[in-house]
């Protein structure tokens, strides 16, 4: 262990059972981008909805009693594209989420959808069943960029399901928006946000298109524009959005007033999720037991659906992992974190991460004030530098997170900005 971390143990503060939400995947789409690496298979044939939903609610009921008399505070139910599945099937996963979990009365559920995929008033019926927040995947306005990302939807489709939302009262939507783009320049950028804030949502998810190995980019890499022109259109969005009464929360989130998302909220707060569907991964604390368990489902629909109920892999993180864990997550927040979310989520005392938080302080990457500490303004640019200070020793981390934001590998660029998306399976 390096000297950074000397002392780290289990158990020397007292750990609490934090905040509870519930992720259910579906992992199909239309058509998968070619810059995805999410958990996605494009659909061939018929939607395997009946059987995959029986699957979903023998897993919820497997893993309930793992979380029993715990309130589940939101539910994110994303993809792939879950709005191929009918407003009745998502209602009957919300049914089976009820009856065998405690669901909050003000329970926040989100849906993603994808803007090619709705059919007139599919919307209404999404929050009949009980939907109370969409996500939906816009990208981008230029027709022509929609094309290159292998997008299905138009911009008039956005458009359309923008006018939807509204008037089936699901005011509080999410508009995902990529910005570096092939073939996208500073005006363009700023042209995407401008037709964003005109479908009046609540909250939209700004980030950059990234080059993830295993796409289809990847292999043949589209022409993008640079990090220095990036860096310009983030920071110009960023104010176009932030004089359109939007604060951002995340590096990558903006939101009206109490229109942050909950359940991403909790991500970033190293809350726990029970992670329901194929490829799904989740965080439980048991504080009686003094440690933190990471599980993941079976990658692939037809294994997940031929798999036994209850058959999911876990990994109890051990104490070298949790101060990357927590960072990997919190150092996202614009608000940071307190010296007591960090012993209460973790069990250990403050002392393990003192040293690094010390350093990075000095490098002008931190901020430590009376009540929390933060990530710089330079430092949310360079995210890479500050968690590479909290990384183990050991390169090989079966218990990384659920959330697929790790640091660089050094030869890649460390000092490189980070991928500023909400970049995994569990997160719009």
């Amino acid at each position: 262990m390096s000297a950074r971390h000397e002392g780290v143990r289990a158990g020397a503060a007292t750990l609490i059972n934090p905040p509870l939400a519930l992720y259910v995947h579906f992992p199909w789409c239309v058509r998968k981008c070619p810059y995805c690496d999410f958990n996605s298979y494009t659909l061939n044939g018929e939607l395997a909805q009946e059987p995959y939903l029986q699957r979903l609610l023998r897993d919820i009921e497997a893993q309930a009693p793992e979380v029993t008399g715990r309130e589940v505070a939101s539910v994110f139910l994303g993809g792939g594209t879950p709005s191929l599945f009918s407003p009745d099937a998502i209602g009957r996963v919300l049914q089976g989420a009820r009856r065998h979990l405690k669901l909050a009365a003000d329970v926040e559920v989100t849906l993603e959808a994808n803007p090619g995929t709705i059919e007139r008033g599919r919307f209404t019926e999404y929050r009949a069943a009980g939907v109370t927040r969409v996500s939906l995947g816009a990208q981008t306005f230029d027709a022509a960029i929609l094309k290159a990302l292998g997008r299905i939807h138009s911009p008039d489709e956005t458009r359309l399901a923008a006018t939807e939302l509204h008037a089936a009262g699901l005011t509080n939507f999410n508009l995902d928006l990529m910005y570096a783009l092939p073939g996208q320049d500073l005006a363009g950028a700023g042209r995407d946000i401008a037709a964003a804030l005109a479908l009046e949502p609540a909250h939209v998810s700004h980030y950059q298109l990234t080059l993830e190995p295993g796409t289809v980019f990847a292999a043949r890499p589209p022409p993008l524009p640079d990090e220095d022109a990036a860096a310009v259109m983030l920071s110009a969005c960023g104010e176009r959005l932030e004089s359109a009464g939007f604060a951002q929360y995340e590096v990558s989130a903006y939101a009206r007033p109490g229109r942050q998302c909950r359940h991403n909220l909790n991500y970033w707060n190293f809350g726990d999720y029970l992670g329901v569907g194929a490829g799904a991964h989740g965080k439980l604390t048991f504080a009686d037991r003094g440690h933190i368990v990471r599980t993941v489902q079976a990658r692939e629909p037809r294994r997940y659906l031929a798999a036994p109920d209850a058959a999911l892999t876990r990994h109890v993180l051990a104490a070298e992992q949790l101060p990357f864990e927590f960072m990997l997550n919190a150092l996202r927040l614009a608000g940071g974190f307190t010296q007591r979310s960090f012993t209460e989520r973790t069990g250990l005392e403050w002392g393990a991460i003192g040293a690094p938080i010390a350093a990075l302080r000095e490098r002008g990457l931190m901020e430590v004030t009376a009540t929390a500490c933060r990530a710089s303004t330079l430092g949310l640019r360079f995210l890479n530098d500050l968690l590479l200070e909290f990384m183990p020793e050991t390169s090989k981390m079966p218990g990384s997170s659920a959330l697929s934001m790790t640091a660089r590998e050094p030869g890649q660029g460390a000092s490189a900005p980070l991928y500023t998306g909400l970049h995994g399976p569990n997160a719009e």
